[in-house]
C-alpha cells in the first residue's frame, strides 16, 4: 500500500506546536479534543501512514506534561446513551477511556459531569467512580449558553461549577462523544483559573477539515461525507481571510459560534488572544503530508465508501436519505462514480454470472479475486479463502481446510446452535482453516497471509450479515455493500 503521510514529522511538528501554544499562554493550556484517540481509522484511510492511534503516540511523548479530563453529559447517563460504533453505553465508554489511557501511561485526573441535575443514573455513576478512586466533578446547566455571556462569565454562569483540580501543564478535554460539553468545560475552567490568579488558556485539536489544504480537496470532502449526519459544511474561514487575508478553511459550526467565544475570550480575559476559529486550533497534519495525490485518491474512495454506508444505512432503518443524497452531490463536485472503485463492477458481474450474491476483494497489487455463493459457504467466506490463497500463492483448485473440519462445523451449526443455512460465515471459515493449519502446510501458508487483507478495498453486491460485517471490519478490509438484502424477507436478524 502506498503511503502519503509522514507519521513520524507529524508526531514531532504536532507535539512542538502544542508545547509553543502552552507557552504562549504562560504555562497551562486546556486543550478540546475532537474526532478520536485510539481508533482514528477515518484519518488512517485518506491519509495513508496516519496511523489510527498517531494522535495517542504524540500525547506519550508529552506524557509528563499531560492531565485528562474526561467529560460526560448527565443526561446521556440518564438516558443511557449508545456509543453507535462500538454498541457500548457513553458511562460504559468512559470507563473504557479511563482503562485505555492508564494503560499506556497517561494520567486521567478526573471525570466531569455537564449538564447535571441530579439525575439519579448520573449519581449511581458518580458513586462508581469515586468508589474506584476517580475524582468527580458536576457542572451544571447554565440558562441562555452559549449567547447570553454576561450571565455565563459569572458567578451564577461558570462560577457555579465545581473547580476541577489539575496539577499539569496541558490538560486533555475528550469525552465518549459529541454533544458532551467538552468546550464548556475547557470554558468554565479558564473562568475558574483566572479567578484564582492562574493563568490558563483554551484551544482545540480536531484533524479535520484540514485548515491549510484547499476548500474542495478531497480528504475535506471525505470529512464532510463522513458528517452527513451531522449536517457540517465546509467553509472558507472569513474571520481568517478578513484578519490576515489568508484563506483557510473551517466548518460551520465553529464559524457560526466563533463570535460568541471572543465574546467569552474577551470577558474572561480582557482581551481575546484569537483573531478566527482557525487561530484556535492547533493541528499541523497538512504539514505532513507527502504525497498529495496517494491521499487525493484514498479520499475519494473513503467518499464512495461513506455513499455506500449511507444507502445501506437507509434501508436499515438508521439514517435518513437525506445523508446518502448529500453524499451524491459531493461526488459530483469531484466527478467521482463506481468506476473509481473496481471492486464494485468485478463483484456485480459475478452476481451476474452465478445469479447469486457474489463478493470482490483487490488486493494489494492490484489483483481482484472473487467469491461466490455455494452450498457450503457464503460469498464473504469464499472471497476470503480465495483472497488467501491468491496471496499464499496457492493454486486456487487446492483444497487447504479439510472437510473433516467443516463438516462438524456445520453439523454444530444446524444440529445444535439452531441455524437452518449450513453455509459457513467469513469467521467460521477462518476457525476452520486455524485448525487445518495443523497438519497441513497450504492451509498453515494461507492463514499466515491473513495480515496482508488489512487495507484492501472489499465489495459486496448484498448487504452483510453482522458476523460478516465485523470479520472484515476487524481484518481491517474496507467494505462496501450495495443497498439490498440477500432475501425479501422484512426482518432481517442480526446472524
Amino acid at each position: 500500500m502506498k503511503t502519503g503521510f509522514d507519521h513520524e514529522k507529524y508526531t514531532r511538528l504536532q507535539s512542538e506546536h502544542i508545547l509553543e501554544r502552552i507557552s504562549h499562554f504562560g504555562g497551562k493550556l486546556y486543550l478540546e479534543l475532537g474526532g478520536k484517540l485510539f481508533d482514528d481509522n477515518h484519518a488512517s484511510r485518506v491519509l495513508p501512514g496516519f496511523l489510527p492511534d498517531s494522535k495517542v503516540r504524540m500525547f506519550q511523548k508529552l506524557s509528563d506534561k499531560v492531565e485528562i479530563i474526561v467529560v460526560i453529559n448527565a443526561n446521556d447517563i440518564e438516558k443511557s446513551k449508545v456509543r453507535g460504533d462500538l454498541g457500548i453505553t457513553y458511562d460504559l465508554d468512559v470507563l473504557r477511556l479511563i482503562d485505555a489511557f492508564r494503560s499506556i501511561g497517561l494520567y486521567v485526573g478526573s471525570v466531569v459531569m455537564t449538564r447535571y441535575a441530579s439525575q439519579r443514573a448520573a449519581d449511581i455513576f458518580a458513586d462508581r467512580l469515586t468508589s474506584q478512586g476517580v475524582p468527580v466533578y458536576r457542572h451544571y446547566p447554565i440558562e441562555g449558553y452559549p449567547t447570553n455571556v454576561n450571565l455565563i462569565v459569572s458567578e451564577d454562569g461558570f462560577g457555579k461549577n465545581d473547580y476541577i483540580k489539575t496539577t499539569r501543564p496541558l490538560v486533555l478535554v475528550t469525552a465518549p462523544g459529541p454533544g458532551s460539553g467538552k468546550m464548556a468545560t475547557c470554558l468554565s475552567q479558564v473562568y475558574q483559573e483566572n479567578v484564582r490568579g492562574i493563568k490558563a488558556g483554551y484551544a482545540k485539536f480536531e484533524t479535520f477539515p484540514i485548515w491549510n489544504l484547499p476548500l474542495k480537496h478531497p480528504v475535506n470532502v471525505a470529512y464532510e461525507a463522513a458528517t452527513a449526519d451531522l449536517s457540517d459544511v465546509n467553509m472558507i474561514d472569513p474571520f481568517h481571510l478578513e484578519a490576515y487575508g489568508i484563506t483557510t478553511v473551517n466548518y460551520n459550526r465553529d464559524i457560526e459560534i466563533f463570535p460568541v467565544l471572543n465574546a467569552l475570550f474577551e470577558r474572561v480575559w480582557g482581551s481575546s488572544p484569537y483573531q478566527s476559529p482557525t487561530d484556535m486550533g492547533v493541528n499541523m497534519v497538512g504539514y505532513c503530508i507527502s504525497d498529495d495525490e496517494v491521499c487525493r485518491q484514498a479520499a475519494r474512495q473513503e467518499i464512495i465508501r461513506r455513499w455506500y454506508q449511507a444507502r445501506c444505512a437507509f434501508l436499515e432503518g438508521h439514517a435518513s436519505e437525506a445523508e446518502a443524497e448529500k453524499i451524491r452531490l459531493l461526488m459530483q463536485q469531484l466527478n467521482i462514480t463506481d468506476d473509481d472503485r473496481p471492486v464494485i463492477a468485478a463483484a456485480r458481474s459475478r452476481l451476474e454470472t452465478t445469479g447469486l450474491p457474489a463478493l470482490a476483494v483487490e488486493l494489494p497489487d492490484g489483483r481482484i479475486v472473487t467469491g461466490k455463493t455455494s452450498s457450503l459457504m457464503g460469498p464473504s467466506a469464499a472471497v476470503v479463502l480465495n483472497a488467501l490463497k491468491a496471496l499464499a500463492g496457492i493454486e486456487k483448485t487446492c483444497h487447504v481446510i479439510s472437510p473433516a473440519v467443516i463438516g462438524p462445523v456445520q453439523e454444530l451449526k444446524c444440529r445444535y446452535l439452531g441455524n437452518h443455512n449450513p453455509r459457513l460465515h467469513s469467521d467460521e471459515i477462518l476457525i476452520a482453516l486455524s485448525v487445518s493449519a495443523a497438519t497441513d502446510e497450504n492451509a498453515a501458508r494461507a492463514l499466515g497471509a491473513l495480515p496482508a487483507l488489512k487495507g484492501c478495498e472489499a465489495h459486496s453486491t448484498v448487504m452483510l450479515s453482522a458476523a460478516d460485517a465485523n470479520t472484515f471490519r476487524r481484518l481491517g478490509v474496507n467494505l462496501t455493500c450495495d443497498p439490498r438484502y440477500q432475501s425479501h424477507k422484512l426482518y432481517h436478524g442480526k446472524k
